[in-house]
């Protein structure tokens, strides 16, 4: 298993989309909680938040629903209606194409969307607070951020000093996937007992096809996020041809 920056004592919030990455991440909590719990000591809780902030693919929420419910960890569902208003996504309107360039920034991808971690991460850490939580998982990446800027290191940190700073907290930000390809987060999947979930319950296709299925998983095989997890599980194959 690759190594986490984790304190295996300390109670947990992951942000829960119901995407191969925070599934991944869910798993990966809770391998590091079970050690504890094999110690005959009592095992730090593991719970979970997602957000409906009006994504095409809102079948996510539903995977993440039974991807909480399977792992026996409470999972706390957020709508955010207002958010699809304020800012223009090819993952929040369904006029605009999600593999073309972002019809305001150039050089973005059309699904980037305003601020949608930091607002994700404020909600996040605010409910890390009220339950007592001292690590935020989240499943963002800088090796395949997809052209996300909210995705990278030194934003994360950052926000998070912020927010700590602003609430006098010191709640840590945990990103077990922060610099793994997206083969890499399907061998941390495996080595968390958690692959199985991946492949048959999480969801990435942005178009939001959760009908048809393929070897990495369900989607339209077509799409940016289904590219990219393709190539992910081709990769993670290759590297066990051997076994």
């Amino acid at each position: 298993m690759y190594p986490i920056d984790t304190d295996p004592l300390a109670n947990v919030l992951v942000v829960l989309s119901g995407g191969q990455d925070s599934t991944t991440c869910l798993y990966a909590a809770l391998t590091t909680r079970a050690e504890v719990d094999r110690c005959d000591m009592e095992a730090p809780k593991v719970i979970a938040i997602a957000f409906d902030y009006g994504q095409k693919h809102a079948v996510e929420l539903e995977c993440a629903k039974k991807i909480a419910l399977d792992a026996g960890v409470v999972l706390r569902v957020v709508p955010l209606p207002f958010y699809k208003h304020l800012v223009k996504s090819a993952l929040t309107d369904t006029s605009l194409s999600t593999d073309s360039e972002h019809h305001r920034l150039k050089g973005r991808p059309a699904t980037f969307t305003p601020n949608r971690n930091a607002l994700f991460l404020t909600l996040a850490h605010a409910y890390a607070q009220e339950q007592d939580c001292h690590e935020v998982w989240t499943g963002v990446c800088e090796t395949d951020f997809s052209g996300y800027p909210d995705c990278r290191i030194n934003f994360i940190v950052k926000m998070f000093d912020a927010l700590n700073e602003g609430s006098e907290s010191e709640i840590d930000v945990v990103t077990p996937l922060m610099y793994l390809t997206k083969a890499q987060t399907f061998q941390l999947a495996a080595d968390s007992n958690g692959l199985q979930a991946v492949l048959h319950d999480s969801h990435t296709c942005y178009n939001g096809d959760h009908s048809t299925a393929n070897t990495w998983g369900y989607g339209c095989g077509t799409c940016p996020a289904c590219d990219l997890r393709a190539k992910g599980w081709a990769g993670y194959l290759a590297y066990h041809a051997g076994d």
